[in-house]
């Protein structure tokens, strides 16, 4: 969770506002100083709304911002949901059968399985697959 803001939106705004709104442009040290800002902040403030503006292009917009965060957290949870199914991948790799010579690698066809199965360290991940949900970030249904 993020940190709570140390400013309030409507100073930002109203200071933002008081700067494009101002002619000639007043100089940003005195400006925040006089709304009680660090001046980095409101210079940093007023770039931002100049690049959701259009005007600056070394900056991406607010909305281009939001969309690169949710972009690479599903990024993040796509990777996880990959190293799941490659361990996952792994393990029935060595406990399926060999290709062509129709013998059962690893246990005897004729023995029975008894009891609880449970399958060793990090195949036990797969279980917890459908919790992490799909790419929109919903749960997957069972």
């Amino acid at each position: 969770m993020a940190p709570p803001k140390k400013y309030p939106d409507e100073l930002r705004s109203r200071a933002v506002r008081l700067y494009r709104e101002s002619d000639p442009k007043p100089v940003i040290r005195r400006l925040a100083e006089q709304l009680g800002v660090h001046p980095e902040a409101l210079r940093n403030w007023i770039r931002q709304d100049e690049a959701d503006r259009g005007e600056r292009g070394d900056r991406p917009s607010a909305a281009e911002s939001e969309e690169l965060r949710r972009l690479r957290r599903e990024n993040a949870e796509l990777k996880r949901a990959n190293e799941i199914l490659k361990t996952a991948s792994a393990f029935s790799r060595r406990n399926s059968t060999r290709p062509g010579d129709g013998r059962e690698a690893g246990r005897a066809a004729s023995r029975p399985l008894r009891g609880r199965v449970r399958p060793p360290g990090p195949g036990r991940l797969l279980l917890h697959l459908p919790r992490l949900g799909g790419p929109t970030g919903r749960p997957v249904p069972p």
